[in-house]
């Protein structure tokens, strides 16, 4: 079993429809690797032993009467812990909320169950996914696999951490301004923020409700436009849910052929700030697409130097009115404070023991741009930058069919290294914040390790409901790469083979 759990989602499902392998002995093999190595890496918060296998029983025995079943059936997967779980707890890895468990499904959760995939259980991440490295959860921070001395990204480096240690094959994220591409980078995996609106958000609990969108974590491109086509597809209980039909990822991923593909290089998004090692594999990414007939053009969006600045007014700003939710009155968390408490005092008790400090900080600052007297200022600048770099998005896509930067400006950097520095955390972000304010999809792919063995990656984005231009480009630099290197680029990940300790 320690062979099967290392290959890919796609082979796994080729291994249980062949009748090699059954998804009891699947799932049970993935669950023994995750009691295996996640004391060490604490990338899973809730472990869903007993749901899972009764998932992969029910689907060995349809499947045994010669049922049809969705090709990822019975091929386990982990989910974020913010997107809510019917009868599984879902802390969004804060205290307020520890121990709460949700009555309904998430819409794309409830895709997965329809599908037959067993839920192996809830993953780590930054408390309400307010953070880039997570080391906010209340719940303990997340190692990365490669190093365990390094951060996983973030927010959701649990789902990350969790696929590159082949505790999953699959792993569901949420990418509110990189969160799943940031991680991928960063742990050699693959990542990918679909178009806004094209897979459901309801039963994702919001942080910023303009820029939040779920998508696939995975080892390969093909898995995660598999998963992407899973989840997708329009929800009437989405008012943000686009009506579009659901893509050819898949025949995408596997069509490997960039020939007169037009890669636009983002001029904003690859000079100062960013790691030598970074550029040199970003750099070198583009030699292989190139050679493989894709034209690469430089490309200037001059208005992306400020969308980092403008997220960080739009986001805190959805966040505070997100989180005025979680007052200690309906659900979560409740402290009564001592000597006639009032609902004032206790949700100001609730919120001040539930909520970590990077959460009440970015409450303190959307409150603030939100306030009389400073919401045109500060909010209502803000949203005008939006619109600045949806239009350098416009005008790029009118040049070329996809862009591309470095997903992260540099490696996996040192936990507690960023902790204390919000703006240096901040940073990590600058790449991959422009495509949740223009709502445009997003992939990152293994690009390769640096002089320290360490992964990086490289992202491309595409235009709202392309996402296929993201599986065409994303399989065949894939493809590419590992011809040259040999192999998988996790094969290569010397600290994998070491990790021991049971589950926290």
């Amino acid at each position: 079993m320690t062979d099967i759990i290392r290959r890919s989602a796609a082979a796994q499902a080729t291994a249980l429809s062949t009748g090699e392998v059954s998804s009891q002995e699947l799932t049970r093999a993935h669950l023994d690797r995750i009691a295996d190595v996640d004391g060490d890496l604490n990338a899973f918060l809730h472990v869903n032993q007993d749901e899972a296998l009764a998932t992969a029983a029910d689907i060995d025995s349809r499947r045994a009467a010669g049922e049809e079943l969705h090709a990822l059936a019975g091929v386990p997967i982990a989910v974020k812990d913010i997107v809510v779980t019917q009868g599984q707890p879902t802390t969004a890895g804060s205290k307020i909320l520890e121990g709460w468990i949700p009555p309904y499904d998430a819409t794309l959760v409830t895709a997965l169950r329809k599908a037959g995939l067993p839920i192996l259980g809830k993953t780590n991440m930054d408390e309400f996914a307010m953070g880039s490295s997570t080391e906010t959860s209340a719940f303990g921070l997340t190692r990365n696999p490669w190093d365990r001395d390094r951060i996983p990204g973030g927010s959701g480096g649990g789902s990350a951490a969790a696929v590159g240690a082949y505790e999953a094959p699959l792993a569901i994220g949420t990418d509110t301004g990189g969160s799943i591409r940031q991680p991928g980078a960063v742990t050699g995996t693959v990542g990918v923020k679909p178009t806004y609106g094209s897979v459901s958000r309801y039963g994702l609990i919001a942080m910023a409700s303009s820029l939040d969108q779920a998508g696939p974590v995975t080892r390969t491109v093909e898995d995660a436009a598999l998963l992407h086509e899973l989840i997708a597809g329009h929800d009437p209980h989405d008012s943000t849910s686009l009506t579009d039909p659901i893509g050819a990822y898949t025949a995408a991923a596997r069509s490997k052929d960039v020939r007169g593909l037009r890669v636009g290089v983002i001029e904003e998004l690859e000079g100062d700030g960013f790691a030598p090692e970074v550029r040199a594999r970003f750099t070198e990414s583009l030699a292989q697409l190139e050679q493989a007939g894709a034209e690469i053009v430089r490309i200037s969006c001059p208005n992306f130097r400020y969308a980092l600045g403008a997220y960080y007014l739009i986001m805190p700003s959805e966040a505070s009115s997100n989180l005025a939710k979680f007052d200690g009155m309906r659900f979560g968390l409740r402290v009564i404070p001592e000597d006639h408490p009032t609902a004032e005092s206790v949700m100001k008790a609730t919120r001040g023991a539930g909520f970590g400090d990077e959460v009440k900080r970015r409450i303190l600052l959307g409150t603030y741009a939100l306030s009389a007297g400073y919401y045109d200022a500060y909010y209502g600048s803000a949203q005008k930058v939006r619109t600045l770099v949806q239009r350098d998005f416009t005008a790029a896509f009118e040049q070329v069919d996809v862009l591309a930067s470095p997903t992260s400006p540099t490696v996996a950097f040192r936990l507690g290294e960023k902790v204390d520095d919000p703006m240096a955390m901040y940073m990590n972000d600058i790449a991959t914040i422009p495509a949740n304010l223009a709502g445009t999809p997003g992939i990152s792919v293994p690009s390769g390790l640096a002089e320290d063995g360490l992964p990086a990656g490289i992202q491309f984005l595409a235009p709202a409901r392309a996402d296929e231009r993201l599986y065409r480009v994303g399989g065949a630099l894939e493809a590419l790469l590992e011809d040259a290197w040999g192999g998988p680029l996790l094969a290569k990940a010397p600290e994998l083979a070491g990790l021991t300790g049971g589950v926290k």
